[in-house]
């Protein structure tokens, strides 16, 4: 695998489908594989993933869209229901204040270190599902939606819900990139 191909290719794809180029059986290890891979600050492993197929993506997505009453516009919904699918990422604020506990010199440093691993997580299950040929893109309709995810997924509180990204069968390619000026934003010293 070529790290720097696989985020090249890895893009917000809103136009998606529940057609996978692979079976959810491929899907599924993939996402158990990059869980477990991903590092995280002294190792506490605090994320959490929920992935939603099939009925649960549908009654997800209209949840959603019940929980905003209206003010998400019906069809910004419906296109992320027509996804396979959509990975739910957490953290766990009990594991977060467990080690705060245990390294007290440190505990301001674990919310933040815990959102690093969550990030990390997002871009490597992105990415990997990508190189699969399957398009994903990136939401954040929490806090809002905290409640009926933990209801209708059976979460504990603890679990803190970060982002959701649907993902699916790539029905049309993303307009292309323009070229920024990185320099704006990359600083090199000597």
């Amino acid at each position: 695998m070529d790290i720097y191909k696989e985020l090249k290719l890895r893009r917000s794809y809103y136009r998606l489908d529940k057609q996978l180029p692979v079976g959810k059986d491929v899907v599924q290890q993939l996402i158990e594989e990059v869980t477990e891979l991903v590092p995280d600050a002294f190792n506490m492993k605090s994320a959490r993933v929920v992935v939603a197929f099939g009925s649960k993506q549908d009654e997800l997505w209209d949840g959603i869209y019940e929980t905003f009453g209206g003010k998400v516009p019906r069809d910004k919904i419906d296109g992320f229901k027509v996804a396979a699918g959509t990975v739910l990422y957490f953290y766990d604020e009990a594991v977060v204040e467990n080690m705060q506990g245990k390294f007290p010199l440190y505990a301001e440093n674990f919310p933040t270190w815990a959102n690093h691993a969550n990030g990390m997580l997002q871009i490597s299950v992105w990415s990997a599902l990508r190189k699969l040929g399957i398009g994903a893109n990136l939401q954040h309709y929490n806090p809002v939606i905290d409640k009926l995810v933990c209801e209708m997924f059976g979460v504990p509180e603890s679990w803190k819900l970060v982002a959701e990204m649907p993902f699916g069968g790539i029905v049309a390619e993303p307009d292309p990139k323009e070229k920024e000026d990185i320099s704006k934003r990359v600083k090199f010293f000597e």
